[in-house]
């Protein structure tokens, strides 16, 4: 079991190492984002985001997420941030996905840039991808259904001062389960 859940977090690592289509991966998807949905509304009005081009995840049985991205505070990079998911439950498979975190004002980011940030029970993220589906966990619950990228039709509100998009980029995941998100920061 456990060499079955290290071979499962290797190849979610090597996913998440990125793609080399993206010469600049973090602009391209903050691209992906303002063309999405309602995502791009966020942009207008948010004080800030942080945006992770690519989070690798993968689980069987016990399953965990990891991905890298910047904070932007006003369109400003200001730094890094890591983010790290464990999940118990009824998993399998492997799946690459983008992720992006917007900040309704500076107490959300001030928040979110204090050190080490845990979303909680009512936090939500909706998916902005061709498919439908609902899941519900510490990271939040979503549920919806999308047309693709650049015409989701999609449902997202601040909880907190923050809101969460997600777009799926690739692999195939069946999930049932429960866990949490949990990110670092580093300033510039």
């Amino acid at each position: 079991m456990i060499k079955r859940v290290l071979s499962l977090f290797a190849v979610f690592v090597w996913v998440s190492m990125g793609s080399p289509a993206w010469a600049e991966p973090h602009q391209d998807t903050i691209s992906v984002f303002k063309n999405a949905g309602q995502s791009s509304r966020f942009f207008k009005s948010a004080y800030g985001y942080a945006v992770f081009p690519t989070v690798g995840k993968g689980g069987f049985g016990i399953g965990g997420a990891y991905g890298t991205g910047r904070v932007y505070r006003q369109g400003a990079y200001i730094g890094d941030a890591s983010m790290a998911q464990v999940t118990i439950g009824l998993q399998l498979g492997g799946q690459s996905y983008s992720q992006i975190v917007f900040f309704e004002d500076k107490r959300a980011l001030d928040e979110f840039t204090s050190g080490n940030f845990e979303f909680g029970a009512e936090a939500s993220a909706v998916a902005l991808t061709a498919a439908a589906g609902a899941k519900a966990n510490t990271a939040g619950h979503s549920a919806g259904m999308s047309g693709g990228e650049n015409d989701a039709k999609t449902v997202g509100r601040y909880v907190k001062g923050m809101a969460t998009f997600t777009v799926v980029k690739g692999g195939l995941m069946y999930e049932a389960s429960i866990g949490g998100q949990k990110f670092s920061y580093q300033a510039r």
